[in-house]
């Protein structure tokens, strides 16, 4: 594919607008709608219910740590990035550990669905780690597909419509599925999210696999592995060939991605990522929370923060999208991150104001979802710019796992903190978890520019 660079003046304005006509940024939405489902249904959908049933807050905090498992997906990424499936292999590398992680996905939301938070507590912590580790593993495979379907000035756009298509699931996971308990009971609402992880699977019988991935054998012929391999002639076939298979999946990944931006700049690249998302992940398991005990009631979270919530969401992708694209990566890292601040003091100060006023809850939660989604359409270009087409499912598997690491941990003692000092103040404290990122990248806009090609983006 020949990538034609982005114009510049006017046109470059309506060319960044006018790529989302391209069939692969409405695969981009629908995949991450596929993603972002799960994520919201064993994260604040379920503790709305668990808090519905008595669940402490403490508890719910610290079971929000079945999020970890997207932390950890690096662990098995380079054995979806290498592995062909049996007999589903003739979908391609990519689609057919889609179509496996999609269906386990299902599998797991319809085990949940029967499970009783009262009565058996654990019965619903395995179903939530199943559908945690099948969604991770869609997560690598997804991502991978969309850094290797389009070229890189395209990635800003492919960002916004996967995080586009992930709001949307959060919105349906959250407004639907509180609509549907409202009135039918948990349970119900859960077998009919079920239904929507169709929405996947139905994507990735359609779009097709990326050329790159095609490409992947060559790898075991890399200088690495065959340097390695041929100084144990000795070992069993057997074992070479696992070995082999390690460094040409794991270690040359992670040698390749110091290799081309120095052991000091990739130290404070991975510095930075770890902490530019801690301020939406220690927040979040205690959103649903705080509206439920601040009197709101679930339909009202369904129609203000959800739905409405929702077009605030659309607004705040297609901004964030364009934003990468005129102003570059780390000017909207920026932006978004001192916009996360600001939606954080909105959330202190509506946990200090007496009643549940839907109207002032409306423009709170609005505004933190412009914030956030041009937080995370920025993020995800920005870690998109640093992978190599040789490595790109492990590279990014690493790389969201590092983002993800800090944040997850914080996350567990949510319920904690709430406890100690109240919502107001905890939004406070969210809030100020935003300071560390950005200093971090003011050091990094100094040695790094994400559109200069590197020697890896090259390859």
């Amino acid at each position: 594919m020949t990538a034609v660079a982005p114009r510049s003046g006017w046109r470059g304005w309506v060319d960044a607008i006018l790529v989302y006509r391209q069939p692969r940024m409405a695969a981009s939405l629908t995949l991450g709608f596929s993603c972002g489902l799960p994520f919201i249904l064993v994260g604040q959908t379920l503790s709305a219910w668990l808090r519905q049933s008595g669940i402490e807050r403490a508890t719910i905090g610290m079971l929000s740590w079945v999020a970890l498992l997207y932390t950890i997906k690096f662990l098995w990424a380079p054995f979806v990035d290498r592995l062909r499936l049996p007999l589903l292999h003739r979908l391609g590398r990519r689609r057919s550990w889609m179509l496996l992680a999609q269906v386990g996905i299902a599998l797991s939301v319809a085990n949940l669905a029967q499970q009783d938070p009262a009565a058996n507590l654990t019965a619903v912590a395995i179903a939530a780690i199943l559908i945690a580790f099948c969604s991770a593993t869609q997560d690598i495979v997804v991502d991978a597909w969309r850094v290797e379907i389009a070229p890189s000035h395209e990635q800003g756009a492919m960002a916004a419509g996967y995080q586009l298509g992930y709001r949307i699931a959060v919105m349906v996971g959250t407004a639907g599925a509180f609509w549907i308990a409202a009135d039918y009971g948990w349970h119900l609402s859960y077998l009919a999210m079920m239904g929507l992880v169709g929405i996947g699977i139905v994507t990735t019988l359609l779009v097709r696999e990326p050329l790159v991935a095609a490409a992947r054998e060559s790898l075991l012929s890399e200088t690495r592995v065959v340097d390695w391999l041929a100084t144990r002639g000795h070992w069993p076939e057997w074992m070479k060939t696992l070995g082999g298979t390690f460094i040409g999946a794991v270690v040359c990944p992670v040698l390749d991605f110091f290799a081309r931006y120095g052991l000091a700049l990739g130290i404070l690249l991975f510095a930075f990522i770890g902490s530019y998302r801690l301020t939406d992940y220690a927040m979040g398991p205690m959103a649903n929370p705080f509206y439920i005990d601040h009197g709101y009631t679930l339909k009202e979270v369904a129609a203000v923060v959800k739905g409405v919530g929702l077009i605030a969401s659309l607004v705040g992708v297609v901004i964030g999208g364009i934003l990468v694209a005129r102003l570059g990566v780390l000017r909207a890292l920026a932006v978004g991150s001192v916009m996360m601040m600001l939606s954080n003091l909105g959330f202190s100060a509506l946990a200090r104001t007496p009643g549940a006023d839907v109207l002032l809850l409306g423009v709170v939660n609005s505004f933190d979802n412009i914030a956030y989604n041009i937080h995370g359409t920025s993020l995800v270009a920005f870690l998109a710019s640093l992978t190599s087409a040789r490595y790109t499912a492990t590279q990014y598997a690493v790389l969201s796992s590092i983002y993800a690491l800090p944040g997850k941990l914080l996350m567990g003692f949510s319920g904690v903190v709430v406890d100690h000092i109240g919502y107001g103040s905890f939004f406070l404290y969210t809030a100020s978890l935003s300071i560390p990122g950005l200093v971090l990248l003011y050091f990094v806009s100094r040695r790094h520019r994400p559109d200069a090609p590197t020697a890896g983006a090259a390859a």
